[in-house]
């Protein structure tokens, strides 16, 4: 499989010599395509800092981060906005919809700013919504939606442009356990039926034990790798949670 993410070396400083933190120290690992990897790590661990880094919200201080064969520490602004828009997907916690636009107009409007003709818009949406099961709601405004819809819609307008890598940041955090699971078994759904990267960043053991591999974090270091293989989703939480001790905090465990 090609090899969609690779950081090579990623440091991230914040603040100035008289007071200056070290929040990645020399990160690296990869990506490929199609795979579901997750994130872990104690709160300052540095996992957010190096999804914002990878998302290209903030900039790696030392390093290089490939999308594809792209080095996005290179690009200047103007790139890394068109780069944002077409190459990746975002699907945060707080679900980030605009209430003034209805379900459909909420996922298409990635591809209206692509500039893509109605009806591929039209064909797109339809077809992401069947996908993931929110057909019935794609006329309703996001305060006529549950949590778990709101959040699935959020989902389909982060894959409606076929993005290299779709980022996900605590998606479960706002659901209750029914709506987190349904959401997690359609991110397994993507990646199986849609050939579909995931990088998925989370303090939840539950949520990491959808993914087929955990990379671990602790103070801006690589920590510990996971690889679930042919275990059961049982068996490699159970293995996420003895590294989750370790690591500090409880994991949430609610399996």
């Amino acid at each position: 499989m090609p090899t969609v993410l690779f950081a090579k070396n990623v440091e991230k400083y914040y603040g100035n010599k008289s007071n200056l933190t070290k929040a990645l120290d020399g990160i690296s690992f990869g990506v490929e395509a199609g795979e579901f990897v997750g994130i872990m790590g104690a709160s300052g661990s540095g996992k957010t800092t190096l999804l914002n880094c990878i998302s290209t919200i903030d900039n790696a201080t030392a390093g290089q981060i490939f999308i594809g064969n792209r080095d996005i520490t290179t690009m200047n602004r103007k790139a890394l906005s068109k780069f944002r828009r077409e190459k990746l997907g975002f699907i945060f916690q707080d679900f980030n919809l605009l209430d003034t636009l209805t379900a459909y107009e909420n996922i298409a409007l990635a591809l209206t700013i692509l500039k893509r003709p109605p009806g591929e818009i039209n064909s797109r949406v339809k077809d992401v919504a069947a996908i993931l099961g929110i057909t019935e709601v794609l006329g309703k405004y996001p305060y006529q939606m549950s949590g778990g819809q709101r959040q699935r819609v959020a989902s389909a307008r982060a894959i409606i442009t076929n993005p290299s890598l779709i980022l996900a940041d605590e998606p479960t955090g706002a659901l209750d356990s029914k709506s987190a699971k349904a959401l997690l078994e359609c991110f397994r759904g993507l990646v199986r039926d849609e050939n579909a990267t995931i990088l998925l960043v989370t303090h939840d053991a539950f949520s990491a034990s959808y993914c087929g591999r955990i990379i671990f974090i602790r103070d801006g270091r690589l920590f510990h790798e996971l690889v679930r293989g042919n275990e059961t989703r049982k068996q490699f939480f159970d293995r996420i949670m003895e590294v989750v001790s370790v690591l500090g905090g409880d994991g949430n465990d609610r399996y």
